[in-house]
């Protein structure tokens, strides 16, 4: 039984307990005040059991978390052009909001790969969030070009590669990726792609997200960088959730 339940439980026995006391009170017997009664058991629990409030806490997080996500789900897991890697008809998709300039996403690119080769119902979509410079703003448009254009895994493992996001950097992997770099800047500039880059940074806030990277699988929303156990761990999770 967790330990939300057996608060459940003990406020159901104070709330039996005060109502005895009320009837007998009814019989001539003295009375005791169901609503201190209620409230002093309910302290009592909680102050031998203060981890019930981190429980319930998490617990509430995650109801707001899943109450945001089903709100606007298309604008999470639906992927912009080919962002996205692993089974496009699988039975979850789970979702890594990054920068190009924070290590900690480069760091994940290995747990990402190995999940997917260990999961083949899995689809990962993956969602710019452009916040930690200038030069993670150009780097997010041109991602977006890059995935408008087919050739978004191309660019997105040639970025990483090439270290902190700088002019230089940002043109040998339009190369890499087998794009004309003057079309890429050119079409990094459009309504279309300054509307999706809005739409992001707009979720993103909604989620409560606090960095990168942030993940949202199933019903939950994450901000850290998670290792494959802990990646596999939420995903059976978010499947046994549904």
């Amino acid at each position: 039984m967790n330990r939300l339940l057996l608060l459940a439980v003990a406020i159901g026995a104070a709330l039996l307990g005060a109502g005895g006391m009320y009837f007998a009170g009814r019989m001539g017997a003295p009375i005791a005040s169901d609503r201190a009664r209620t409230e002093q058991i309910v302290h009592d629990y909680l102050v031998s059991h203060p981890e019930v409030l981190v429980e319930a806490s998490s617990a509430l997080r995650r109801r707001q978390s899943g109450q945001a996500i089903d709100a606007d789900k298309a604008a999470i897991l639906e992927p912009f052009g080919t962002a996205w890697a692993g089974n496009p008809q699988g039975d979850l998709t789970i979702v890594e909001y990054f920068d190009y300039n924070c290590g900690y996403c480069r760091s994940t690119l290995p747990a990402i790969d190995a999940l997917i080769a260990g999961d083949p119902k899995l689809r990962v979509v993956y969602r710019d969030w452009p916040i930690l410079s200038p030069e993670s703003a150009t780097a997010a448009r041109y991602s977006l070009v890059a995935a408008d254009m087919g050739k978004f895994a191309e660019f997105h493992r040639a970025l990483y590669a090439g270290g902190p996001v700088s002019d230089a950097t940002l043109a040998a992997a339009v190369t890499t990726a087998g794009l004309d770099l003057a079309k890429v800047q050119a079409a990094a500039k459009t309504p279309r792609i300054e509307a999706e880059l809005a739409r992001n940074l707009d979720t993103a806030k909604r989620l409560g997200m606090s960095g990168t990277p942030s993940w949202v699988i199933g019903d939950q929303v994450i901000s850290s960088a998670l290792p494959i156990e802990e990646l596999q761990r939420l995903v059976a999770e978010a499947r046994a959730a549904r």
